[in-house]
């Protein structure tokens, strides 16, 4: 891992600490100035809040959130060697209250559902992802009523592809990213 292969947690009790992570096809981190102003806009949702980083990656999401008041993190990365890196940094910041599953997200979002207040879903690019995701996350039981769910993609998420009870209550484009924050409502 060289240098470029750190990023920092930007707030909260580790704030500072640096997240080092490997190289794998599609791992690209949320930047410092995006995870920035989404956990802003999540403030006031995460103390306590029981969360789901469902393409972990580096950690980065999930990490932060625990950070700043999570009381729960799972962090769900299929890559083995993306997941036992998490987990060394878990280790390493002496963090409680967070799981690492090795296992791809689908698989996942298969098993018995344990609703979440807060779900991240930064899946790698240009794979189709994302729609079929949601749908899982809402028609699976997956999200509590009003759960939140940050979605970082390639494009603009078009309001089709998602729930029809989910309500955009964020959204912002940096370089080519575009990050939005939904809400889902009861039906």
């Amino acid at each position: 891992m060289t240098r470029k292969n750190t990023i920092r947690v930007i707030g909260g009790r580790y704030r500072g600490r640096r997240i080092r992570f490997g190289d794998a096809p599609g791992l690209r981190p949320t930047p410092n100035r995006v995870r920035e102003t989404v956990f802003n806009w999540l403030r006031p949702s995460l103390p306590g809040a029981r969360c789901l980083d469902l393409f972990a990656g580096s950690g980065a999401l999930g990490l932060e959130a625990l950070s700043q008041g999570a009381a729960e993190v799972v962090l769900v990365e299929s890559n083995r060697r993306a997941a036992a890196n998490i987990q060394s940094l878990l280790q390493e910041f002496g963090a409680s209250g967070a799981t690492v599953v090795n296992i791809r997200a689908g698989q996942y979002l298969n098993r018995s559902p344990d609703p979440f207040d807060l779900v991240f879903l930064d899946p790698p690019f240009h794979r189709g992802m994302i729609a079929p995701v949601c749908a899982d996350l809402s028609n699976k039981g997956w999200l509590k009523p009003g759960a939140l769910v940050y979605i970082e993609a390639e494009q603009q998420i078009e309001s089709g592809d998602l729930p029809g009870n989910w309500r955009l209550l964020k959204d912002k484009t940096t370089g080519e990213v575009v990050y939005q924050l939904f809400q889902a409502h009861a039906d």
